[in-house]
C-alpha cells in the first residue's frame, strides 16, 4: 500500500511517498515557486536519484500533475502504476474549531474547510486547492486531512479561552489552537516509545524548535496547553517571530509609528525574534557563529531565545506537576546542543540534569541525553511530520 503525503504552501507543493506497511519512504520532493519564473523541482527517491529542474507551473493543479508524472518517471521501484496509490494524506495548518480530528474528504468536509478561510487566509486557500488538484488528477482516490491543530483540540476550555469578551469567542472564534500538532504528537508517542511505557502513563514536554517554535505539555497523551494561540504568533521567540509580548506595545506602534495593520503584522511576524534582535539572522547556526566571533547582539538573541524556552519548560513542568521526560525535535532542537544546554541551565533543582557529553554527540538518530542522576529524561527525537501524516491516513480509512 502506498501512501501520498501533500502538503501545499501558497506557492509551492511538497509531498511524500511511503510504502506504508515498512513505514519506508519511497521519494520526497518539492515544486517551488509556483506562478513565479524561477519555479522549480526537487526530488529525492530511494534508489538515490535526487533531480532538480526549472519547471513552469502556472498553479497547483500544474504543480500536482508534474508530480505524479515525476514519481511515475522515477521507475519501479518507487511506483509502478499510478494505481499504486490507494491513499492521499494532506497536511492542514488550521481546522478552527470544526475538525478535532483527521478526517476524510467529502463534500461536507470541503464546506467546512472553506469556512476556515478566514482563520488562515495564507494557508488554508492553498491546501484547498491541492485537495482538488489531487481529486481531479487522482480521482478516486481516497483523501484524508491532518490538521496541525487537532491534537490541541483537548485543551479544556479554561485554558483555550482568552480573558477577553465571550462575546468575541462567540462571533470570531478567537482561542488558543495551538499548532505543530502533527509533531507534537509523533515525538510524544516515540518519546514513550522509548521509555517503554504506555503514553496514556506519562507527563511530556515536548519543545518543537525550528523557524517556528513552540512547546506542548502532553498529559496521558493529550495536549493540555500549548505555546502557540490563535495564530502561530504567540509564544516563544522564534527566527523571524516576537512570540509573547506586551498587547499594549501594538497599540503604542499604532499611536507612535503611524503604521498600517498590515505593516504591523510584518514587523511581528517576519521582522522580529531572533532576526530583529541580532540584525543579522534568523539561523541560529549563523547566530552561533557570530558569538564566536564577539557578536554582542547575537549573544542577546541566543540567551533571549533559550530563556524563553526555559520558562515555558518550568510553566509546564508546573502545570503537570512534573514531567516524566523533555523532548527536543525539529531544526533547532535536533541539531543545536547549545540551544539544548541553554534552555536546561539551572534546571537541576526541578530533577532535570543533562549529560553534557551526550549532549554535544547527537547524529541524527533518537536518543537520551540526561545524566544518569536526572529525574526527568531528556531526549532528542527527529521528527516525522510526513509519517505521522501517512499513519493517520490509514487511520482514518481503516476506522
Amino acid at each position: 500500500m502506498k501512501v501520498l503525503v501533500v502538503n501545499c504552501g501558497s506557492s509551492s507543493v511538497k509531498y511524500t511517498l511511503y510504502q506504508i506497511e515498512k513505514e519506508k519512504m519511497l521519494a520526497k520532493g518539492i515544486v517551488e515557486c509556483i506562478g513565479l519564473p524561477e519555479a522549480y523541482f526537487k526530488q529525492e527517491t530511494v534508489t538515490g536519484v535526487d533531480t532538480k529542474e526549472p519547471c513552469q507551473t502556472k498553479n497547483h493543479m500544474e504543480a500536482v500533475e508534474l508530480i505524479i508524472n515525476k514519481l511515475l518517471a522515477a521507475g519501479p521501484e518507487v511506483i509502478k502504476d499510478i494505481n499504486e496509490i490507494t491513499a492521499i494524506g494532506h497536511r492542514i495548518v488550521h481546522g478552527g474549531d470544526k475538525f478535532s480530528d483527521s478526517v476524510l474528504v467529502n463534500p461536507e468536509v470541503m464546506k467546512g474547510l472553506r469556512e476556515c478561510f478566514q482563520i488562515a487566509p495564507l494557508h488554508t486557500p492553498a491546501h484547498y486547492a491541492g485537495i482538488e488538484a489531487c481529486q481531479k488528477i487522482l480521482p478516486g482516490v481516497p483523501e484524508v486531512l491532518v490538521f496541525d491543530t487537532a491534537f490541541h483540540q483537548t485543551i479544556p476550555q479554561h485554558v483555550y479561552l482568552y480573558p477577553l469578551p465571550y462575546s468575541l469567542y462567540e462571533k470570531y472564534h478567537i482561542r488558543r489552537y495551538g499548532f505543530h500538532g502533527t509533531s507534537h504528537k509523533y515525538v510524544a508517542l516515540k518519546a514513550a516509545e522509548m521509555l517503554g511505557k504506555p503514553i496514556e502513563k506519562l507527563k511530556l514536554i515536548t519543545c518543537h524548535l525550528g523557524n517556528g517554535c513552540s512547546i506542548t505539555a502532553v498529559e496521558n497523551g493529550k495536549s493540555i496547553d500549548t505555546s502557540m494561540g490563535f495564530t502561530p504568533l504567540e509564544g516563544l521567540m522564534m527566527g523571524t517571530r516576537c512570540g509573547d509580548i506586551d498587547p499594549a506595545i501594538i497599540v503604542h506602534l499604532m499611536s507612535n509609528e503611524n503604521i498600517s495593520a498590515e505593516d504591523l503584522n510584518n514587523l511581528l511576524n517576519k521582522k522580529s525574534g531572533l532576526l530583529g534582535i541580532s540584525g543579522l539572522t534568523n539561523d541560529m547556526r549563523t547566530i552561533v557563529k557570530a558569538i564566536a566571533s564577539g557578536s554582542e547582539k547575537a549573544k542577546l538573541a541566543f540567551d533571549m531565545f533559550c530563556y524563553r524556552i526555559k520558562k515555558y519548560i518550568s510553566y509546564y513542568f508546573g502545570v503537570l506537576n512534573g514531567a516524566d521526560a523533555i523532548v527536543f525535535t525539529a531544526g533547532i532542537g535536533e541539531n543545536s546542543p547549545s540551544v539544548r544546554e541553554g534552555s536546561l541551565k539551572n534546571l537541576e533543582n526541578l530533577g532535570i540534569m543533562l549529560d553534557k557529553d551526550a549532549n554535544l554527540n547527537i547524529k541524527s538518530e533518537a536518543k537520551s541525553i540526561s545524566s544518569a542522576g536526572s529525574k526527568v529524561k531528556i531526549l532528542v527525537i527527529p521528527t516525522n511530520e510526513e509519517l505521522m501524516i501517512s499513519r493517520e491516513t490509514i487511520r482514518v480509512l481503516t476506522k
